[in-house]
C-alpha cells in the first residue's frame, strides 16, 4: 500500500557566485544547481548572483558544493546584503591594475606592427620580450579559468580567449625561432585582411596582445557600465542611517541604528534622515519622501502622522516611535523587491541562455573546421591559421549573457527611483502586454481620505453622538478607507479618548458587506444599507445617493439605528492618469463595491466608459476570469483586502502603496508614490524595457551572424576581432544604461498638465 508523502517545505537562497563571464557560464551553473532534487535557480551574469529555490531541507553547503563541481566559486552574501556586495562580485577583481600594466607592455607591440616605417633592426624581438608577460601574464585569469572549465568539462568565453592569445603568440613563437622571422633587419607590412607567407613565416604579436588588451578593457568598462544599471540599488541602500539619537524619559543617548527597537522613541532633527518607519509622538515638519517613493511632494506631518524611515525631515524637531525596524521597513521591502526583480529573466533570455549553451562548443568545432577546410584546400598555412584565431576570438556569448539583466536593472532601479515597483521581468512583459485595467474607485481613483458629511439616527433610537461612538469603535478593527474615515470623524468630533479600541471584542468582517463586533455589550455592525428601512433613515439613504456620497448604515443590537453620508475626493492625478491609459491602448474599467451612484459620478468625472458598482470580492474576480476568457490581457488596480482575489486572478496585479499588506502582497507591481498617474508611466516604462531588451538581444545575435562568417573566409584580423568582441559587451550593457535617464512624461506634457486644473469633485 502506498503512501502520501507530505509536500517538502521550500526555502530561497542567494549566492554570490564567482568566476562567471559570459552566458555559457550562467546556463552551466543553472544547470549543476538544476541537476540536485527539488532546485530551480536563475542565475545573473550582471550581478553575479544566483537565486535559488530549495527543499528547506536541502542546506546551503550542497547548492555551494553543485556550483564549486561546475568549476565556480560561491558564497552566501555578507549581512547585510548590500548593492556594494554585489557589484564587487561582478566586477573581476583587479581588473584596472592589469589593464594598466598590460597597456604599458601592448602599445609598443602594437605601434611597431602596425607601422613598418618605426621598425627598426631587431624590432621583433624587443615587441617578443614584451608580449610574453602580456600572453602569460596579462591573460592568466583567462587561462586559469579555462583550464578550470576543461577540468569540469566545460568551455567558455575564457576558452576561446586563452585559446586565441595562446595560438597567436605560439605562432609568433615558431615565426621567431623556426620560420624565419627573427633574421636582424625582419621589416613585416601591416594589412587588415591575411595574407600568404613570402617564405617567412609572419610574427602575430599584435593579435597576442592585442586579444588580453582589448578584453581587459571591455570588461573594465563593461563593469563600470554596470556599476550605472545598479546605482538606484546602491542609492536605497544608502538611505540608511548609521545612527540614531533614542529617548528614554528626559535622558538622550546615540545608539547604532542597527539595535534600535520597535516601540523605542527617537528624535529626528531638521535635515536628519528618519530612521526607520514610525509614528510621530511630537512635533510638526514636513518630510521629504522623493528619494523612497518618488513623490515630489513634501508631506505635512504631526503628532500621529506616520512616516518613513530614509525620508528627510525638512522642518521642525520630532519625536517618532519607531513602528517596524530591520526587514520590515518600507525601505527594506522596496530594496528586497528591487533586488528580487534584478534576478529574474525574461523569455527571450531564458532562449539566449539556451543557444549560449551551445554557443561556445560550436564556435570551437567552427575553427576548427575552418583550419582544416584551408589547409584542406592546398591554402597557405599561415592565413588559414589568421582566419582560425580569428573565429576564437570574435565570437562572443558575454553580450547575450548582459541583453536583459543590465536592462532590467537599469529599469527596475529607475522604477523604484519613480515609485514604481516591479517584482520581475515577468511581471514587466505582462505590464507591456495589458490592454484591459480594471480600476478601484476608493483609495485608488479617490484618495481614500473621506469624511463623514452628514449622520442621521432614528427618533428613538440612541442619540448622533453615542451612535458615532459605537460606530467608530467598532471601526477601530478595519483597514477599510470608511472604517479609517469614521474614527477620525469620531476623535475629532467627540475628543480623543471617547473612541476605544479596548472596548471592541467579537470583531468580524466580511469583505465587500461591512463590519461587526461589541461593544460595551451591545452588538453593533456597520455596513451597506440592506432590506427595509425606518422613514427618515430611508429618506437620509436617497439624500446620501443623489449627493453620490456613500451611505453607510448602523445597526445596534439587530435594529436600524443611522445612516451616515461619506465624501470622497478623486485623486489629483486620475483624470490624466486614466486619459494616458486611454492613449496607450489600456481600456480603463470601473469596478467598485460601492453604490451605482457613486460609482457613476467618478466614472463620469473620469470619462471611464464601463462601469460595476456593488461588486464583492467574488463578483470581482468573476469579471477578471471574464474579461479573459474574452481575450483580454487584464490588469487589476486595488489596495484593499477585497482587491486581493481579483489581484491575485488577474494577468497582472497592481497594488497602491498606501494599501493593505494583503494586496500588496498578491500585485506583482505595487504603486508606492501616492499618484495614479504612476500607472500609465509603469506601462511606459514596461514598454521601454522590453524594447531595450530586445534591442539588446538583437544586436547581441546580429553580431556573431555577421562578424564569424567574415572570419571564417579570412577577412577579419584577429586584433580587430578582439577589439570588435568587446565592444559588442560594452553596447549592450550602454543601451541598457540609457534606461536610466527614461522620463516617465515628456515635460512639454508635463507642463501643459501643471497648466490644466484636473476635476476635485467629492463623491
Amino acid at each position: 500500500m502506498s503512501r502520501e508523502t507530505a509536500p517538502r517545505t521550500l526555502a530561497t537562497t542567494d549566492l554570490i557566485v564567482g568566476g562567471m563571464t559570459c552566458a555559457a557560464c550562467v546556463r552551466r551553473v543553472e544547470k549543476k544547481l538544476g541537476a540536485l532534487e527539488g532546485v530551480h535557480a536563475t542565475v545573473n551574469l550582471a550581478t553575479g548572483t544566483a537565486h535559488v529555490e530549495h527543499p528547506a531541507d536541502l542546506g546551503t553547503d550542497a547548492l555551494v558544493a553543485a556550483v564549486e563541481r561546475g568549476g565556480y566559486t560561491a558564497r552566501l552574501p555578507s549581512p547585510p546584503a548590500s548593492g556594494e556586495d554585489r557589484e564587487a562580485t561582478a566586477t573581476e577583481p583587479g581588473v584596472p591594475q592589469r589593464l594598466l600594466v598590460t597597456a604599458l607592455l601592448a602599445l609598443p607591440v602594437l605601434v611597431l606592427s602596425m607601422a613598418p616605417s618605426l621598425q627598426f633592426r631587431n624590432w621583433q624581438w624587443l615587441c617578443f620580450v614584451l608580449a610574453a608577460p602580456v600572453a602569460c601574464w596579462s591573460a592568466w585569469p583567462f587561462h586559469g579559468r579555462a583550464w578550470r572549465g576543461a577540468r569540469h568539462g566545460a568551455a567558455t568565453m575564457d576558452t576561446l580567449v586563452s585559446l586565441g592569445v595562446l595560438a597567436s603568440f605560439g605562432w609568433s613563437s615558431y615565426a621567431l625561432f623556426l620560420g624565419g622571422a627573427g633574421t636582424p633587419g625582419m621589416r613585416m607590412p601591416f594589412t587588415l585582411l591575411p595574407t600568404a607567407s613570402d617564405g617567412m613565416a609572419h610574427v602575430y604579436l599584435e593579435a597576442a596582445v592585442g586579444v588580453p588588451l582589448f578584453v581587459l578593457l571591455g570588461r573594465h568598462l563593461e563593469s563600470r557600465a554596470r556599476r550605472g544599471t545598479s546605482a538606484a540599488l546602491r542609492a536605497l541602500a544608502e538611505l540608511g542611517v548609521r545612527e540614531v539619537t533614542v529617548r528614554d524619559g528626559a535622558v538622550e543617548r546615540t545608539i547604532p541604528a542597527a539595535r534600535l527597537a520597535a516601540g523605542q522613541v527617537f528624535l529626528v532633527r531638521p535635515g536628519e534622515r528618519v530612521a526607520t518607519d514610525g509614528e510621530v509622538v511630537e512635533g510638526t515638519s514636513a518630510v521629504d519622501l522623493s528619494l523612497v517613493t518618488g513623490e515630489t511632494r513634501p508631506m505635512e506631518v504631526a503628532a500621529g502622522s506616520a512616516v518613513t524611515g530614509g525620508s528627510v525631515n525638512a522642518g521642525g524637531l520630532l519625536l517618532v516611535r519607531a513602528t517596524a525596524v530591520g526587514a520590515d521597513t518600507q525601505l527594506a521591502r522596496i530594496t528586497a523587491l528591487v533586488t528580487e526583480a534584478q534576478a529574474g529573466k525574461a523569455r527571450a533570455q531564458r532562449l539566449a541562455d539556451t543557444v549560449a549553451g551551445v554557443f561556445v562548443p560550436v564556435v570551437l568545432a567552427l575553427a576548427v573546421t575552418v583550419l582544416g577546410f584551408w589547409l584542406g584546400a592546398d591554402a597557405d598555412p599561415q592565413p588559414a591559421f589568421t582566419a582560425c584565431v580569428a573565429v576564437l576570438v570574435v565570437a562572443c556569448p558575454c553580450a547575450l549573457g548582459l541583453a536583459t539583466p543590465t536592462a532590467l536593472m537599469a529599469a527596475t532601479g529607475r522604477g523604484a527611483q519613480l515609485g514604481i515597483l516591479i517584482k520581475g521581468a515577468q511581471a514587466l512583459e505582462a505590464l507591456r502586454q495589458i490592454d484591459t485595467v480594471v480600476l478601484d474607485k476608493t483609495g485608488t481613483l479617490t484618495s481614500g481620505h473621506l469624511t463623514v458629511a452628514a449622520l442621521t439616527t432614528r427618533t428613538e433610537g440612541p442619540g448622533a453622538q453615542e451612535v458615532l461612538r459605537l460606530a467608530a469603535t467598532v471601526e477601530t478593527g478595519s483597514e477599510h478607507p470608511l472604517g479609517r474615515a469614521l474614527v477620525r470623524h469620531a476623535e475629532r468630533s467627540l475628543g480623543e479618548g471617547a473612541v476605544r479600541p479596548g472596548a471592541l471584542s467579537g470583531f468580524a468582517a466580511t469583505p465587500g458587506n461591512g463590519v461587526r463586533g461589541h461593544v460595551d455589550g451591545r452588538l453593533v455592525e456597520v455596513g451597506v444599507p440592506e432590506g427595509e428601512l425606518p422613514e427618515e433613515l430611508g429618506a437620509a439613504l436617497a439624500t446620501a445617493l443623489q449627493a453620490a456620497h456613500t451611505p453607510v448604515l448602523v445597526r445596534v443590537d439587530g435594529r436600524p439605528a443611522a445612516v451616515l453620508a461619506l465624501g470622497d475626493v478623486v485623486r489629483p492625478g486620475s483624470y490624466h492618469a486614466v486619459d494616458r491609459l486611454r492613449r496607450l491602448g489600456v481600456r480603463p474599467v470601473l469596478a467598485t463595491g460601492d453604490q451605482e451612484e457613486s460609482a457613476r459620478a467618478v466614472a463620469n468625472a473620469l470619462g471611464i466608459d464601463e462601469t460595476y458598482a456593488r461588486c464583492t470580492p467574488e463578483r470581482k474576480a468573476e469579471l477578471v476570469r471574464t474579461l479573459r476568457a474574452e481575450g483580454k490581457r487584464v490588469a487589476v488596480v486595488g489596495d484593499g483586502v477585497n482587491d486581493a482575489a481579483a489581484l491575485a486572478g488577474a494577468d497582472l496585479g497592481i497594488a497602491m502603496g498606501t494599501g493593505t499588506d494583503v494586496a500588496i502582497g498578491a500585485a506583482d507591481v505595487t504603486l508606492v508614490r501616492d499618484d495614479i498617474e504612476a500607472l500609465a508611466d509603469a506601462v511606459r516604462l514596461a514598454r521601454r524595457t522590453l524594447a531595450t531588451i530586445r534591442g539588446n538581444l538583437l544586436w547581441a545575435f546580429g553580431y556573431n551572424v555577421v562578424t564569424l562568417p567574415l572570419a571564417m573566409v579570412g577577412l577579419l584580423n584577429p586584433m580587430l576581432a578582439a577589439a570588435a568582441m568587446s565592444l559588442s559587451s560594452v553596447l549592450v550593457v550602454l543601451g541598457s544604461l540609457r534606461l536610466r535617464h527614461w522620463q516617465p512624461t515628456p515635460a512639454a506634457a508635463t507642463a501643459a498638465r501643471r497648466r490644466r486644473p484636473s476635476p476635485r469633485a467629492a463623491f
